[in-house]
């Protein structure tokens, strides 16, 4: 079976942008039926990954009251649903509220591949191969990206983009879990309206 480059539109706790991937993958019928299939379950691995972000990789930082992920740019191939690989820009970062303000205790960004399999109607992350910090970052962002690296790269060096993504994320999360916040805001940074 072919394999089949799709774009997750990010939804709930999740960004809503967008980002190619690979777009001269995307022209036989049987390749189409793949992504139709996938994409018809993006909001179970988009769960997948907010989950895995918030239970695995957020509770390595320091604690707040809320933690929010936010996934600016994701790629999808699928060959087989008990190895549904998932390439995202991955941050959470975590939250206290102070009045009317969501303050940053901590977070930051884990990029890398997501290797998920079904479970019932569900997604769970069995495996995360993370870019290396440091000096092996491109390189190993290279080696995991492969063919979608160049979509990484350019939103991974955007930091407007981020930014807004982030900004965008948070305005979400406040609105689904009735939070009062207003503003949000980065340490040493002034906040910024969420309005």
């Amino acid at each position: 079976m072919k394999t089949k480059h799709i774009i997750l539109a990010a939804t709930l706790a999740v960004c809503g942008i967008m980002t190619a991937c690979n777009p001269g993958n995307q022209a036989k019928h049987e390749e189409a039926v793949q992504a139709d299939t996938i994409a018809s379950d993006k909001p179970a691995l988009l769960v997948a990954v907010d989950c895995y972000l918030v239970d695995s990789i957020a509770s390595n930082y320091a604690s707040g009251e809320f933690s929010i992920p936010c996934v600016p740019m994701t790629c999808v191939t699928s060959t087989d649903s008990t190895d549904v690989k998932v390439w995202g820009d991955f941050w959470v970062f975590n939250y206290n509220q102070v009045g009317d303000t969501l303050k940053c205790v901590s977070g930051g960004n884990h990029p890398g591949l997501m290797h998920m399999r079904k479970v019932g109607d569900n997604y769970e992350v069995f495996a995360f191969e993370q870019v290396e910090d440091g000096a092996g970052n491109e390189a190993s962002a290279r080696k995991i990206f492969g063919e979608n690296y160049d979509a990484f790269h350019a939103v991974n060096s955007d930091e407007q983009y981020r930014a807004k993504a982030l900004r965008d994320a948070i305005i979400d999360y406040v609105k689904q879990n009735g939070l009062t916040a207003k503003y949000c805001q980065d340490y040493g940074r002034p906040a910024v309206s969420l309005e």
